[in-house]
């Protein structure tokens, strides 16, 4: 894992297309503006695991659980 430090209105880039620029620091809370181009997603790591399982859960439905 690559760890940086960064001050409020810094930002770090990723790959060509993505700026990550944090805009607010509030004790533990860190506000974290994204620039990335529409055809990309960005999803909090808690939401991206849910949408994750529930395609798991879809590949593995059977056609008798379908309603007829």
């Amino acid at each position: 894992m690559l760890v940086l430090t960064r001050k409020v209105q810094q930002s770090i880039v990723i790959g060509d297309d993505i700026e990550v620029v944090v805009l607010e620091v509030r004790g533990e809370q860190v506000r974290l503006g994204i620039r990335a181009p529409k055809d990309v997603s960005v999803h909090r790591k808690e939401i991206y695991s849910q949408i994750h399982e529930e395609n798991v859960g879809a590949t593995e439905a059977k056609p008798d659980d379908l309603p007829k």
